[in-house]
């Protein structure tokens, strides 16, 4: 055990790592140290992004081209690890461009936080009038709080006292909803709730209710944001569903609508299907700066919101239309964190037209529809190794660290086949030992 490992510098943090992790070998410090920005500058920066930082870790920033949303252009930014992702959204977003491109609507912007509390009285009809009674302090004592957020739109909607003495002994929640505007709001709202906590301990000890019988636990937002809500569509005639294949339209649109309903039935499928979204969602959530965690987290407790884990997106075959949409919670911020901070976080933004926290909303579920719709559309007709692991293929051949010369001889003979790791191991070997692929 190491303490006061917080306070040495960088330089002394690696120096022990090594020493004691790595056995003093030299490249390990080589790895970190080449990963330093040479800006000293902006390393500062990201050193104080979070604690005991030692070096960067890249990962690739895409752009997926051709977004036409509510009829405007977008290159959207775009940061994943994943081969496929950005090319399936690129691809996608090509497919509905001249079909119209994507409709899409915030249907509402509410997040929500809540005074977790315990209260061991009886009266319950006092505890509600009581609650009722001091409402107004909760807005009065908050006015420092709220008032530049108000400026702008935004501040606290209400709160409602809820009665949870069924799931917990003696367990009340203070509910509070919030309009932040377009920052994603956390601190605002974790700071308004705990001055609600203040005021309610407070009131109470001048009330007549025992105030030794309350207790705060906890003060906080919650990350499932149900009326943070944003709907995404792409519709078009079904004789326009043109995949490229021997199936017709007809055919594929209805092979594509039998997929989304075994995924909007089964949660097994449902799981995976939904992973595929959020390869999409999460990948704008990393490049501008947001919470994908949390992003994650609300969008899969809505899967689950009616009892069943399932699909997020949705598919209508009516009236000679194909109708395919995704209904998903993003509480996103433009503003705030580190949006002003991470040098590549701003240019995201900017590359977007610097958008509202709602275009944002919008944008970003696009790019999950576009992501389910690619990925669907590959499983439903050649299967989805093919495209990925031709993106893959790369990958596999800079693991074998084969040259620029192989890589292309390699990527030229798997072009009309779908190479299998084996099989691209078997042919670097060939071709590293002078053979010629045939």
């Amino acid at each position: 055990m190491i303490k006061g490992f917080s306070k040495l510098t960088k330089v002394a943090k690696i120096e022990w790592l090594v020493q004691e992790y790595f056995e003093g070998n030299e490249k390990a410090r080589e790895i970190l140290e080449n990963y330093w920005h040479s800006d000293v500058k902006l390393q500062k920066l990201h050193d104080e992004f979070i604690e005991n930082t030692i070096s960067n870790f890249y990962l690739p920033f895409g752009v997926a081209p051709n977004f036409l949303i509510n009829g405007k252009e977008y290159a959207v930014p775009m940061v994943t690890e994943e081969s496929s992702v950005v090319a399936a959204a690129a691809k996608s977003a090509g497919f509905w461009y001249d079909k119209g491109g994507f409709k899409a609507t915030v249907k509402s912007t509410t997040k929500i936080g809540h005074v977790h509390f315990t209260w061991k009285g009886d009266d319950k009809e006092g505890l509600q009038d009581f609650i009722t009674r001091i409402n107004d302090k909760f807005y009065s004592e908050t006015e420092s709080i709220t008032k530049n957020m108000q400026k702008r739109g935004g501040g606290i909607l209400g709160i409602t006292l809820i009665d949870k003495t069924a799931d917990v002994p003696n367990y009340y929640q203070l509910e509070a909803e919030f309009e932040t505007c377009d920052s994603m709001g956390a601190n605002f709202i974790n700071t308004c709730l705990e001055k609600f906590a203040d005021v309610l301990k407070t009131e109470m000890s001048n009330s007549g209710l025992n105030p030794n019988e309350v207790e705060v636990i906890m003060c906080i937002l919650s990350n499932f944001t149900p009326k943070c809500l944003v709907r995404v569509e792409g519709s078009c005639p079904i004789e326009q569903m043109v995949e490229g294949t021997e199936m017709t339209a007809e055919a594929f649109a209805e092979r594509f609508t039998t997929a989304v309903r075994i995924a909007e039935t089964q949660p097994y499928r449902a799981v995976t299907h939904n992973k595929g979204i959020m390869n999409g969602i999460d990948s704008v959530i990393l490049a501008t700066g947001n919470d994908f965690r949390a992003i994650e987290a609300s969008a899969h407790a809505y899967a689950s919101k009616d009892g069943q884990y399932t699909s997020l997106t949705h598919v209508d075959m009516s009236d000679g239309q194909f109708k395919f949409w995704i209904e998903v919670p993003l509480a996103l911020g433009t503003v705030g964190g580190i949006t002003g901070l991470h040098p590549m976080v701003k240019f995201a933004h900017q590359l977007m037209g610097n958008p509202s926290a709602s275009e944002l909303m919008m944008i970003t579920a696009a790019v999950g529809l576009a992501q389910n719709f690619s990925a669907l559309r590959s499983l439903t007709t050649t299967g989805i190794q093919q495209g990925h692991m031709k993106m893959h293929l790369l990958n596999i051949l800079n693991q074998l660290e084969a040259t620029d010369q192989e890589k292309k001889i390699i990527v030229k003979y798997f072009i009309k086949n779908t190479p299998h790791h084996a099989e691209v191991v078997e042919a670097f070997k060939k071709v590293r030992g002078g053979e010629i692929l045939s």
